[in-house]
Formats: C-alpha cells, structure tokens, sequence
C-alpha cells in the first residue's frame, strides 16, 4: 500500500499507441468542472478532504510540473489477474497551462 499526495498520470500518447488503458493518462482536453476516471497498478490511498495536483508521469517517479489541481471523488481497490489495481473519480478544479510551480507544500502558490 502506497501513500500517494497526489495523482500522477501518462501522457494521452502512451493511450494513443496501444501501451496504456485512457483511464491511466491525462485527457488531451482537460477541462476544469469536468469529471475524469483514473487507474493506477498497485494499492493507493489520496487524499480526499481536499484539492491534490494532477501531474504526468513517465514512471520510475518522474514528474512533471502540475497540469491541474483536482479533487479526487471516489477510489476504489479491486484484484485483477492477482495484480491490485485503484482506480477511481477525480474532478478538476483548475487548469494550468505552463510550466511554472502552482503548488508548494500542499498549498497553492498565488501568482500574480
């Protein structure tokens, strides 16, 4: 079981080529107020009182700069083929459009 403080997807290209399920990368047309389906190898616990950032991910724990802030509505474990797996609801909440630091310390850092 994994502590995860936020939720970190792939590239929509990784979907767009066959190597990954869509509900595993971030949508190409990410929009705020929408609602979105993940799913994540392995057992995850978010945090859920609150917003977390969305990042993309090209595994082995590299992340990028924060593409969104969401807010993750429901998670679910489940078994498959004796792999655990969590997917889940997340609803956006804000969009970034660059590549400058939005959070800090679980906190976001006003720009002006």
């Amino acid at each position: 079981m994994e502590f995860n403080p936020d939720l970190a997807l792939r590239n929509i290209a990784e979907f767009k080529s066959g190597n990954r399920k869509i509900e595993e990368c971030i949508p190409d047309n990410l929009e705020a107020g929408n609602v979105y389906h993940f799913l994540k190898r392995e057992q995850r616990l978010y945090f859920m009182e609150g917003e977390v950032t969305l990042l993309e991910t090209t595994g082995n724990q590299n992340l990028s700069e924060t593409k969104a802030n969401v807010i993750i509505l429901e998670v679910t474990h489940f078994v498959d083929n004796g792999v655990i797996f969590t997917k889940g609801k997340y609803k956006v909440v804000e969009v970034f459009h660059d590549d400058k630091t939005h959070i800090g310390d679980f906190a976001k850092i006003e720009t002006f």
